[in-house]
């Protein structure tokens, strides 16, 4: 199975609660007015889309109504599917960092799906040629170092360890050294997952930038908080923690298979204007990919399918909508 068609599978529950309901709205009114619009806005909240997102949507919509004296309610679906994959899109230069040395710091608290995500970041650069190394900086969770080696030896990377309780600054300051003298490309670096701290935790991050900043000056940096997709409005609630201790350059956003809340990207986004880069859709090593606005968002609303047959035209008669994989 491909991965856009894991992705349709995937969000197939949040299509469920949050696009069916929507198709019904813009079929089912007769007029455009403020019911419509009050419609729309409570369906987009409780698919986890998030009151501020919503907002900005739904005046856009409203914008492009009356600017394009729109009659027929049916006909501001393909405006709304449109004005949120726009703000999904990341820049255009959002994976320039690839293409260059980098260091990876990957946050985001236990539970998530941090460590595995990050073996499959490390699988997912692999493929592509690029030589990777993973520092185990997580040395606090019992278990954490033995559960990233194992991720490691099946994306056939190497690995720095340190000991359980050690200085994550001295495994980077040895993950360092180790990327120098092995001409490594991407240093991909596991952190503690800890909020309750946060003192303790900024501290940590500037004590391993220091030793990034001296001894890798001309190397790239991105922050990857990784999500748990079916957390809904809390994992919006852990980005924004995160935000306050370091500079989030963009989001792994995990488990998006079988949840009702695939709408909390488009909230993420929306609210803290920080970029959806990867997304996983499941347990093995290759679940794992890019992000591609468009992709998710035909996904989540099934403008096309994986052969990219446009079936939206049908989705509009109403009849086809019940069926997610015809």
């Amino acid at each position: 199975m491909g991965f856009f068609k894991r992705l349709k599978n995937g969000l197939g529950k949040t299509r469920d609660s949050m696009v069916r309901g929507l198709d019904n709205v813009f079929h089912g009114a007769n007029e455009i007015d403020d019911e419509f619009y009050e419609e729309i806005e409570e369906i987009l909240i409780m698919g986890d889309v998030g009151v501020a997102a919503t907002s900005r949507i739904m005046d856009r919509l409203r914008e492009q109504v009356k600017e394009q004296k729109i009659r027929n309610a049916a006909d501001c679906r393909a405006l709304l599917v449109e004005n949120i994959r726009e703000q999904m899109a990341p820049a255009e230069d959002a994976y320039d960092f690839e293409e260059h040395h980098t260091v990876i710091f990957v946050i985001g608290v236990n539970g998530v799906g941090k460590t595995t995500s990050v073996g499959k970041l490390a699988a997912l650069y692999n493929r592509t040629g690029k030589k990777v190394l993973v520092a185990a900086a997580d040395t606090y969770r019992a278990a954490a170092t033995e559960q990233l080696t194992e991720w490691t030896n099946r994306a056939e990377v190497q690995i720095i360890t340190g000991h359980e309780g050690a200085d994550p600054a001295s495994v980077i300051y040895d993950a360092v050294g180790a990327a120098k003298a092995r001409g490594t490309d991407i240093l991909i670096v596991d952190t503690a997952g800890r909020l309750h701290n946060k003192k303790n935790l900024m501290e940590e991050l500037k004590k391993m930038n220091r030793i990034l900043d001296e001894r890798l000056p001309d190397w790239h940096r991105e922050n990857l908080i990784v999500l748990d997709g079916t957390t809904g409005q809390n994992a919006l609630s852990q980005a924004k923690e995160f935000g306050e201790v370091t500079d989030l350059t963009g989001i792994v956003l995990t488990k998006l298979d079988g949840t009702a809340k695939g709408g909390i990207a488009i909230a993420i986004v929306s609210e803290l204007n920080v970029p959806v880069k990867y997304i996983g859709v499941g347990e093995s090593l290759e679940d794992l990919e890019r992000f591609d606005a468009a992709d998710f968002i035909s996904a989540l609303f099934e403008t096309h399918d994986p052969s990219g047959t446009v079936t939206s035209t049908v989705l509009a008669q109403g009849d086809a909508a019940s069926d997610p994989e015809e």
